[in-house]
């Protein structure tokens, strides 16, 4: 198949876990003999391109888009340009199918689809409705009624795990019968990059963040009020007591805004000394620092699947999580990570109080997590599972 793909995000331009989804699924995509390509908004340091830039197989077109006006203006120029471009290639050859990525690329991928009369598949990779648990306003309803055009005209909807799916019945009233679970995975790339040896003085690094007797519990992310991390910052004291005062919180991400509150929320808990805000830490860093951490800890409140699970289990660090959203299918219980009450502070302490007490049953869940993540997440399986999918649209 020859396979238009449009995306509003693709490496160097990182803005959420698209990117990095769009980047590992259509180079194994490309290895089972399509053609893979995708329409995406060029970052401000790469030029755009009026030839083809090929990039692990995949023909990438970045186009420019006029940052004057407010955020939906801009969506609607992006698809603007999209259409516009995608007209003049669609000219010069033709496509079997349209995969589009989330509701910003909605527009031009039905007026496209319409138009050349190509089957499209629409990639959900979460809703307005699941983030901000309901449609309060405009701004929501907007953003829900794009979701919900997107996934009535689509052929096949791709969610990331059942629980999205089930969201999807809820919110968009979108059949199971129309929708598709594929996992999203890890990169065998990326997987050896977390884990490769680095040339660094550990002991000199874990002093950066904490004293050489205290365990390192983080949560890398978004600073944002769906992650769930003033749960963490709740279940602190309980935690601090029970390691006799021996344990340091990292919180890694950006989200200045919230992150200020959080930090309000530590002080007022007597805990402000015990917890470390780094904001944005790159790739490189971070996959240090993974190296001097005990646990990794995902409270979230929303969350349709979790790759930083799969980077925790790739980095063979134990990890809990909240039991919300696709989290307890990417992590068993007891199994490869420790599963929590959502929203619970006690239910989280507990669980990280076990994993830093008991070293051994930490390590079993790291080593089985490394197990799940060649048999369940490899990004060769999942694309042979999207393209089943994509096979259906002509069935």
């Amino acid at each position: 198949m020859r396979i238009l793909a449009l995306a509003w995000e693709f490496p160097p331009r990182i803005i959420g876990g698209i990117s990095r989804h769009v980047a590992e699924l259509y180079p194994e995509i490309v290895k089972r003999g399509h053609e893979v390509h995708l329409i995406t908004v060029a970052a401000s340091d790469v030029p755009p391109l009026e030839i083809n830039e090929v990039v692990d197989g995949i023909y990438v077109y970045r186009i420019t888009v006029s940052t004057d006006g407010e955020f939906f203006q801009w969506v609607v120029g992006m698809n603007a340009c999209m259409v516009n471009f995608a007209r003049q290639l669609l000219q010069e050859q033709s496509m079997d199918l349209i995969h589009a990525h989330d509701w910003l690329v909605e527009e031009s991928a039905i007026a496209l689809s319409q138009d050349f009369n190509i089957p499209l598949v629409a990639t959900i990779h979460a809703t307005e409705y699941g983030r901000c648990n309901g449609i309060h306003n405009d701004t929501q309803r907007y953003i829900h009624q794009r979701e919900l055009k997107l996934t009535q005209f689509a052929q096949r909807v791709i969610v990331c795990s059942e629980y999205m799916q089930g969201e999807l019945q809820r919110a968009l009233n979108c059949p199971p019968t129309k929708t598709d679970v594929v996992y999203n995975g890890l990169s065998v790339e990326r997987w050896q990059k977390i884990t490769a040896e680095q040339d660094c003085d550990f002991t000199a690094l874990r002093q950066k963040y904490a004293e050489p007797d205290e365990s390192i519990i983080y949560y890398v992310g978004r600073i944002t009020y769906e992650k769930g991390i003033y749960i963490l910052l709740n279940a602190m004291p309980k935690i601090v007591a029970a390691m006799n005062d021996k344990v340091r919180l990292v919180i890694i991400g950006t989200g200045e805004a919230y992150a200020i509150l959080l930090q309000r929320q530590a002080w007022d808990l007597g805990i402000y000394h015990k917890v470390l805000f780094t904001g944005f830490m790159a790739d490189a860093e971070f996959w240090k620092f993974q190296k001097v951490a005990n646990c990794a800890v995902f409270p979230s409140l929303y969350e349709p699947f979790g790759i930083v699970a799969l980077e925790s289990f790739a980095a063979k660090i134990p990890l809990v999580v909240s039991n919300t959203g696709g989290l307890p299918e990417v992590v068993r219980d007891q199994v490869t990570g420790i599963v929590t009450k959502v929203n619970d502070a006690d239910s989280l302490a507990a669980g990280i109080i076990r994993l830093l007490k008991d070293q051994a049953y930490a390590k079993s869940l790291a080593d089985n997590a490394q197990i799940d993540l060649k048999e369940r997440f490899a990004w060769d399986r999942l694309a042979a599972q999207t393209e089943a999918v994509f096979q259906k649209c002509f069935t």
